[in-house]
C-alpha cells in the first residue's frame, strides 16, 4: 500500500488513509522504530513494518507550523548561550570596578 517512501528525519508525510500530516523525528535502524510527530505535537513510535503498510505521500512543512516544545527549548538554550557570551564581556569591564572595591575594602581595614 505504501509508495515505498523510506522514513527520513525532518521530512513531512501525509497519511492518506487518516488524512494526517506528520514529520519523522528519528529512525532507529537497530530497533526498527520510527519516531513521528503529528501537527498537534503528539509523538508516536511506529515500527518499520507498520510504516511500509501506510499509504503515505511526501509533503512540505505545513503552513503556520509551530515548532515542538523540545525544539523551542533548544532554541532558547542557544539564545541563553549567546546572552552568556554578552554577559562575559560585561563582566570583563566590571573587573576594573571590582579592583576599586577591593582598594576601598583595604582602606577601611587600614583605618582610612
Amino acid at each position: 500500500m505504501s509508495r515505498d517512501y523510506e522514513p527520513v528525519p525532518g521530512q513531512w508525510y501525509e497519511n492518506l488513509e487518516d488524512e494526517e500530516s506528520f514529520r519523522v523525528l528519528t529512525v532507529d535502524e537497530d530497533s526498527e522504530l520510527v519516531e513521528i510527530e503529528y501537527l498537534d505535537g503528539e509523538i508516536e513510535e511506529i515500527d518499520l513494518e507498520t510504516w511500509h503498510e501506510m499509504d503515505l505521500e511526501q509533503t512540505g512543512e505545513p503552513e503556520g507550523w509551530a515548532e515542538s516544545e523540545e525544539d523551542e527549548e533548544e532554541d532558547e538554550e542557544e539564545e541563553d548561550e549567546e546572552d552568556d557570551d554578552d554577559d562575559w564581556d560585561e563582566d570583563e569591564d566590571d573587573e576594573d570596578d571590582d579592583d576599586d572595591w577591593d582598594e576601598d575594602e583595604e582602606d577601611e581595614r587600614d583605618g582610612y
